[in-house]
């Protein structure tokens, strides 16, 4: 089964597969997010240059899968195989490693799932590092894929909008970071935001733009390694 990385609206309405030198804010907030303690930071080295991410303590089975990922080496070599401008980027399926030309990915996992841990101080913003998942009723994450946001301003509108459909109410700083940072808030409350990038946004926006085949997928791979600092 596919895994999602989206619930997908009008602009995407296809069913995915699973899924920088600025610095982002934090969950919450347009403040730089502090130094992490040891072992809540990772860095994505790819070749388009380096992506610091920061995993959050309040997520701890994300946290502590993608640590056990990282660790254990099952991420390195694996492609970011599903780009998407104004939307995010996706990677960690390891049947991405030594994938062919053309090749359709995003069908890989470990054979397991990680419980969903959706937390309301944790949105969709730019930057946002979220686990992807198949469209189990649970809501479970994929245990190895993986997409970071780039996504696009919204409006108070939109916003509006999508809180009266999902139910729920953004903090006014929320809406802020939506306004002017930008994301992906139709994500929100469906998948497991676990962490976020400090460091490489450049990166991310660079990888966003390159070009890309009929899956999403780079015409020139974008290959990973990853380490916790």
């Amino acid at each position: 089964m596919k895994y999602l990385s989206i619930m997908i609206f009008a602009m995407f309405s296809i069913w995915s597969c699973n899924s920088g030198g600025g610095e982002a804010g934090t969950a919450t907030g347009g403040k730089t997010a502090k130094k992490g303690k040891k072992g809540n930071m990772v860095l994505i080295s790819t070749n388009m240059g380096d992506i610091k991410v920061k995993l959050y303590d309040e997520t701890p089975k994300h946290k502590e899968n993608f640590l056990k990922i990282v660790n254990d080496g099952t991420l390195d070599g694996t492609l970011f195989h599903r780009v998407i401008q104004n939307f995010m980027i996706q990677g960690g399926d390891p049947d991405s490693k030594d994938a062919k030309p053309g090749q359709r990915l995003g069908m890989g996992s470990l054979g397991y799932r990680v419980d969903a841990e959706f937390n309301t101080k944790f949105i969709h913003k730019k930057g946002a590092l979220a686990a992807a998942r198949d469209n189990n009723p649970a809501k479970a994450s994929s245990s190895c894929q993986f997409y970071v946001v780039q996504g696009k301003v919204s409006s108070d509108a939109e916003l509006s909008a999508l809180e009266a459909r999902k139910g729920f109410k953004y903090t006014d700083e929320q809406k802020e970071i939506y306004k002017t940072i930008g994301g992906t808030p139709f994500l929100d409350q469906d998948y497991t935001v676990f962490g976020e990038v400090v460091e490489g946004m450049d990166v991310l926006d660079k990888i966003s733009q390159v070009p890309t085949d009929g899956a999403n997928r780079p015409t020139e791979d974008v290959k990973m390694n990853v380490k916790v600092l």
